[in-house]
């Protein structure tokens, strides 16, 4: 979807058509969860924080977030999606992975296919979409950013080879800025500089995902859409509107921040071991403390108790927090929880 949260809030508000917004960044401390169009002009980007947005754009008018009507319409859009094909791999609400090798509607090209599926959104929605056809993941991902927004680019099998060596590394999904810059130091620029690296050198460089970097740079991706993907942790952060120095607020805003998790852990209706805590200091420095434990986290009583635990082995005494957040991982469906029963060995 182009711009899926902010073209939702312009589609219901006409007052916003037009104008750039940006959907989140509320408080002196916010950040942007979406950005429309006419806001990318001036440079404004999601995960970008509030005040940077400002002042890139001093007219910037900010939304507050609607979830449930982001989750509403995207829901609508995947039952558009089935109706073509069951090999559904949703990333997030605004985007999708779908095999149509075999599909629905007999249509004889996956080009076709997606003109469709845009068509049938814009219909239904009055929101625009961009489509990306080639022969994988990688391919298809890269060709549905291309012609952004309301786009359809298609990366035939005998183009895809050199398509790649002739795109520049910050094109390729999967490369981040800070990889992107450590390739630049190696000379890597485009696809055919990546290319010049063997599986081993690349590996080396950059552990297990180099052997990605190796094949993607061959236009070759093996991975498969797989519908309805396991989840594989629940979270729940805070990003404070001033930095906390006090480990006594600091536990008063964890507790808070646990009791949503556990919220969203019953309503996942999943169960983890693994507890994770995160703190960003005011200098956005990152860490994390992770432990896994014997049996499943299933309450509030249990999970402040592992939060404190994770909380009591981090110094605060030297810097502000910025965020807390904390997630809980290594999940099992809560019905299979409730019928697991305890195995002996034989030693």
């Amino acid at each position: 979807m182009d711009a899926f949260f902010a073209s939702v809030e312009q589609r219901d508000n006409p007052e916003l058509r037009n104008k750039p917004i940006a959907v989140g960044g509320l408080g002196s401390r916010g950040v942007v969860a979406a950005a429309s169009y006419e806001a990318r002009k001036y440079g404004v980007r999601s995960a970008m924080p509030a005040k940077i947005a400002k002042r890139k754009c001093p007219f910037l008018i900010f939304v507050k977030p609607r979830f449930g009507v982001y989750k509403q319409v995207s829901r609508q859009i995947r039952q558009i999606f089935y109706e073509y094909t069951d090999l559904v791999e949703p990333l997030s609400l605004d985007e999708a992975y779908l095999d149509v090798s075999t599909h629905k509607k007999g249509k004889p090209s996956a080009t076709l296919i997606a003109k469709e599926i845009k068509e049938r959104i814009k219909q239904e929605t009055g929101l625009t979409a961009s489509a990306g056809i080639s022969i994988n993941k990688f391919l298809a991902k890269v060709a549905s950013d291309y012609k952004k927004p309301d786009g359809l680019f298609l990366i035939k099998p005998e183009d895809a080879e050199v398509f790649v060596e002739e795109l520049p590394i910050e094109n390729f999904f999967g490369i981040g800025k800070v990889t992107a810059h450590k390739m630049h130091e190696m000379g890597i620029f485009f696809g055919s500089d990546l290319k010049k690296f063997s599986e081993i050198e690349l590996i080396k460089r950059f552990g297990k995902q180099g052997s990605y970097y190796y094949h993607i740079a061959r236009a070759v991706d093996l991975r498969k859409v797989v519908p309805n993907r396991q989840r594989k942790s629940v979270g729940a952060e805070n990003t404070f509107e001033e930095d906390l120095s006090e480990t006594s607020v600091m536990e008063a805003e964890l507790m808070k921040i646990t009791e949503k998790l556990i919220e969203r852990i019953k309503k996942a209706n999943t169960f983890g071991k693994t507890l994770t805590l995160k703190v960003k200091f005011s200098d956005f420095k990152q860490i994390t403390r992770s432990k896994t434990y014997s049996v499943n986290i299933t309450n509030f009583k249990d999970l402040w108790k592992y939060s404190l635990e994770l909380f009591s082995s981090i110094d605060f005494s030297t810097k502000k927090v910025r965020l807390l957040g904390l997630s809980v991982s290594n999940l099992q469906n809560a019905e299979k929880s409730d019928n697991a029963i305890q195995l002996t060995f034989d030693f």
